[in-house]
């Protein structure tokens, strides 16, 4: 079988960050590193899936929501994936999308969206203050980021 495209990232050498993942024709993948793979320090569940909430929510209410195409968590619980269309965003204005969204995400004081039974099948581990912690540290950590810094980090 083929190697898939993210394991042939260097986890060893990875830090948190945000990452050009992939282009599969219009479609772009952003990496959105939280946690230093390898760690054991990864996200707790209750973290990705609040933090899910907040930011899917808020970029599908963004300016820029006709080119969102998902925002999910990784398996391996260290971050999230941000896919979207190239057509209608550029990786620099994904860039600043992404600053916005977490900056609100890291000051929301609403209600948590989809926190019900009938919105969501595991809404009871959604935290608003975790979210807010969470978008925080993301949102600090991407602040300066900029094209030039979607590059894997490498060995050497």
């Amino acid at each position: 079988m083929e190697r898939i495209a993210s394991f042939t990232v260097d986890h060893e050498v990875l830090v948190p960050g945000l990452y050009l993942s992939r282009r599969d024709g219009d479609v772009i993948t952003f990496d959105l590193r939280f946690k230093k793979p390898n760690t054991g320090d990864l996200l707790t569940n209750a973290q990705m899936h609040s933090v899910e909430h907040i930011i899917a929510t808020l970029l599908r209410n963004s300016e820029k929501k006709d080119a969102v195409i998902y925002f999910g968590p990784m398996g391996c619980q260290t971050g999230f994936y941000f896919l979207f269309d190239g057509k209608r965003l550029s990786p620099a204005q994904a860039i600043d999308l992404l600053g916005k969204v977490f900056t609100a995400g890291s000051v929301y004081e609403g209600p948590m969206p989809g926190q019900s039974a009938a919105e969501c099948g595991n809404y009871r581990n959604l935290d608003t203050a975790l979210a807010r912690e969470c978008c925080r540290f993301y949102a600090a950590l991407i602040a300066d980021w900029t094209e030039e810094k979607l590059i894997y980090p490498t060995a050497g």
